[in-house]
């Protein structure tokens, strides 16, 4: 019935070179299982860690891909401001209806600038200097400042969101402190 190189498996689990094998082989196969795990939870990991960096550049794109356009206009700002404040008393009564049409193109484009997360960026004089936000023209010694104090707006700066568009130009103290 059996044939002579059969052997019956009580005879093999009494062999110890065969049990031997045997544990040798699910040590083998438990370490390649192990191996393939660390594979898969890395590849799990880098997909996760390729959807974040996705996710944050087009975000990103959303957020600051108009900046360039948003530069190139921030001088049509400029420009309608300086507009505004070099028209006088006389030039406004003559002229209202333009001075009127200049103040909603102004306001207008101040609304855009809004909606697309463009801030003016308005130091006031006596503000601490902020090398992040604003570019020092001049320094100065006035009295009654302290080094470091804006002493003159000379032009506004602009941020994209958290990003700097343009530092504000501006005159810096350089008096000691008393």
């Amino acid at each position: 019935m059996t044939e002579q190189n059969e052997q019956p498996i009580d005879d093999i689990m009494a062999d110890p070179l065969a049990e031997t094998e045997a544990e040798d082989e699910v040590a083998r196969l438990t370490a390649e299982r192990e191996e393939f795990r660390d594979k898969w939870m890395r590849a799990l990991a880098d997909a996760e860690n390729a959807r974040k960096r996705a996710d944050k550049e087009r975000r990103d794109a959303e957020n600051y891909g108009g900046s360039r356009l948003a530069r190139d206009l921030l001088p049509v700002h400029d420009a309608l401001n300086r507009a505004l404040e070099a028209a006088t008393d006389e030039q406004r009564a003559a002229a209202s209806a333009l001075i009127e049409g200049v103040e909603l193109t102004l306001r207008e484009l101040s609304n855009v600038f809004a909606k697309h997360g463009i801030k003016v960026i308005t130091p006031a004089n006596g503000e601490k200097f902020d090398p992040t936000w604003h570019e020092a023209m001049f320094e100065a010694p006035v009295p009654g400042t302290t080094a470091g104090e804006i002493i003159q707006v000379m032009e506004n700066g602009f941020a994209l969101h958290d990003r700097l568009l343009r530092p504000a130009k501006v005159g810096v103290s350089s008096t000691p402190a008393s």
